[in-house]
């Protein structure tokens, strides 16, 4: 899980509960999502990286700019 990309779908902050969007398993799946630093907004729309995982359904993400967007 740590490693992949997703796409933020509910809004990830401080004391939110954000969502993101993970290809995994040949689908899509929905995750909990929470920031990997404490006081980061993450937008919906914005590409992520996960950096942590706790299973079943959580993750902590950082923003992610692939090569495509640079």
């Amino acid at each position: 899980m740590i490693g992949r990309t997703g796409r933020v779908t509910g809004r990830v902050g401080p004391g939110l509960v954000g969502e993101v969007m993970i290809e995994i398993r040949g689908g899509i799946e929905a995750f909990y999502a929470y920031p990997a630093d404490p006081e980061r907004v993450i937008e919906p729309g914005a590409e992520v990286l996960v950096v942590g995982y706790q299973p079943p359904r959580s993750v902590h993400v950082e923003p992610w700019l692939s090569i495509d967007h640079a």
